[in-house]
């Protein structure tokens, strides 16, 4: 095989510590392999002493067997795992823990369902706020920031810290840890035990760590333990594709590598053998506009082929059916359904474009787990106002909406299974301003059972108050109230064609039912359009590529505001374009959920303006 000149010099590499700047397409899979084999073929290196990093299971699965594939092999002594599986054995040995000491995701959840409920804290969503309180504590643990100075985004401090402590509590009471655990125990027994880290660092002597960019700091602090005296660091990776800030990775760990390590070489792999060389011309256009990345020159291997090609539409529907139209005519001329990606930047942006792939048959797949927009909190409290207005006099339904805007109506109010308005408004005889809030109420439900599902949305959001409740939770929540204004606005626009409750609730159904038969046939077509965020598309490519509702406020998010997170969106919005290895369509839409969008500055950026635009 050859290999060209600075591939070569990574394959060679032997001594010390390397940094290898990777493009997309560069073929840095192949040089991770190839170096390793080279380690042991060439310089004679015992490959028990070697170790290859990488950030998933399947990544580590798939470097080793192209590894075993090139060494002609069925065994291997090279050590490849996951950054938790390598450290998971050290902890075995040190304190035998096996897997039963890990914590399942079932018991994680249960264990803070228990502790939350103690705490009387109220949330509509209890699994959306176990889940962010969950990623805080991963945040707290991975960044070794002191629990003392951390700022809770989902509720109080003191409320966090006592949150987190009674976690911890729970841990060690069942003998258990968590993935976060895996590393700052690690950590501490390295810094604690000397005879143990010696014992490791004689068995890695050559450490090679894939995707480099996306390391954490507590990652990178045992690594460096683990590679001293000798320091044989082989790091892979591209400052340009780090879009995991959220999760806790350091891109700067990469950009400062140097400062750690002064005598590393550098070599950067320039060479982007997978994208047509227009595609590679504009996606360094838009990159070069970061100021915090390491300057680089990236050649296209292939030659150019058809123009970045950048259209503008009036709304989601007609952006989709131009998709549509084009993939089916690419079908007839040959072209299988997998050729095809559509990318977007929130999982929740795709809910119309998969109602309009399921009704043109199209076979489709998504990398994400796309939520179900009727499934959400808010929807559900919207159809409860609606289900009482075409007659429900259920309970749970008042239960659910008696309180929502706050109207200081009791639990107790409500002890039938079936509510008579004019009982319950006797209930409050003695205190006559909430009885006059159940009359308003039973107007305001009058005043429903006329409406179309559009105009009762609209009179739900702000004749009854709901966007009031809404921007009073999201205070409390400490979340932004535009999120939840977002879901409002989503389900009133998916409302507007439908003339009858009926009718949109036939919709809704039979959509649901749609998306669970789809969920269990995931990924058994192989033969399927891929839908995707940008943050899952990383790696993966295809021959052609839609990035879609490219506009401010979705591209770059809304929730970037400091020049670092405008950062991570242009890096993410990079890897997006770089997928694509002969067609790019980057589309944007003047309107969105009623909303007047503008056109993202990555457009500009980029310069695709000046390119072809669609027909």
């Amino acid at each position: 095989m050859s290999f060209n000149k600075s591939q070569e010099e990574a394959i060679h590499h032997k001594d010390g510590p390397c940094l290898t700047l990777a493009g997309p397409g560069s073929g840095k899979t192949l040089v991770i392999t190839e170096r390793t084999k080279y380690l042991i073929t060439e310089y004679g290196i015992d490959p028990s002493h070697i170790l290859v990093i990488t950030f998933t299971k399947a990544a580590a699965l798939e470097m080793k067997a192209r590894f075993l594939k090139l060494m002609g092999t069925d065994s291997c002594q090279v050590t490849f795992g996951t950054f938790h599986a390598v450290y998971f054995s050290v902890l075995k040995h040190a304190y035998h823990y096996s897997a039963s000491n890990i914590i399942r995701e079932d018991q994680k959840y249960q264990f803070m369902r228990e502790i939350i409920q103690r705490q009387y804290l109220e949330y509509e969503d209890e699994t959306e706020f176990i889940t962010s309180i969950l990623g805080e504590i991963s945040t707290v643990k991975n960044s070794g920031i002191d629990l003392a100075h951390y700022y809770a985004k989902n509720c109080a401090e003191e409320v966090f810290r006592k949150i987190y402590r009674l976690y911890e509590e729970r841990l060690h009471q069942g003998r258990l840890i968590d993935f976060d655990d895996m590393l700052v125990y690690t950590y501490e027994l390295f810094k604690e035990r000397k005879d143990y880290l010696n014992a490791w660092q004689k068995k890695y002597q050559y450490i090679l760590i894939d995707e480099f960019q996306d390391i954490n700091k507590i990652q990178f602090d045992v690594i460096k333990m683990i590679a001293q005296p000798k320091n044989n660091l082989f790091i892979v990776g591209d400052d340009d594709q780090s879009i995991y800030r959220f999760r806790g990775a350091k891109p700067e760990i990469m950009l400062h590598f140097k400062d750690d390590f002064p005598d590393a070489k550098e070599i950067l792999l320039d060479t982007n053998y997978r994208s047509q060389a227009n595609v590679v011309k504009q996606s360094i256009n838009l990159i070069s506009y970061n100021k915090e990345r390491y300057q680089k020159e990236i050649q296209a291997f292939q030659e150019p082929m058809d123009e970045v090609r950048y259209a503008v539409f009036k709304s989601q529907k007609e952006e989709n059916s131009k998709i549509i139209w084009e993939i089916q005519e690419q079908i007839e001329k040959g072209a299988s359904y997998s050729d095809f990606a559509i990318l977007f930047r929130t999982n929740t942006q795709p809910r119309l474009l998969m109602e309009q792939l399921m009704e043109y048959n199209i076979p489709f797949r998504t990398k994400d787990n796309i939520p179900n927009l009727y499934e959400h909190w808010i929807a559900k409290d919207i159809f409860a106002y609606i289900r009482i207005a075409k007659g429900s006099r259920l309970r749970r339904d008042f239960l659910q909406i008696m309180n929502r805007p706050k109207r200081y109506i009791s639990r107790d109010s409500l002890d039938e299974e079936t509510v008579a308005f004019d009982v319950w408004e006797w209930f409050y005889e003695e205190q006559p301003w909430i009885r006059e809030r159940i009359e308003r109420l039973e107007y305001d439900i009058k005043m429903l059972s006329g409406m179309s599902p559009y105009a009762a949305i609209n009179y739900i959001r702000r004749g009854i108050g709901y966007d009031d409740f809404c921007a009073e939770y999201a205070d409390y929540r400490r979340i932004n109230p535009d999120d939840l204004y977002e879901v409002l606005e989503e389900l009133l626009a998916g409302a507007k064609e439908y003339k009858t409750y009926d009718d949109w609730f036939n919709h809704i159904e039979e959509y649901g039912k749609e998306l669970e038969r789809l969920s269990r046939i995931q990924n058994q077509n192989e033969n399927s359009v891929s839908l995707a965020t940008l943050h899952s598309s990383k790696g993966l490519e295809y021959p052609t590529v839609y990035i879609v509702d490219v506009n401010e406020g979705l591209m770059p998010y809304k929730k970037a505001v400091l020049d670092q997170d405008i950062e991570e969106e242009r890096r993410m919005f990079y890897v997006g374009m770089t997928r694509a290895k002969k067609e790019l369509n980057i589309f944007s839409v003047q309107n969105l959920n009623n909303k007047e969008m503008e056109i993202s500055r990555f457009v500009k950026e980029s310069k695709i303006a000046n390119a072809k635009k669609v027909e």
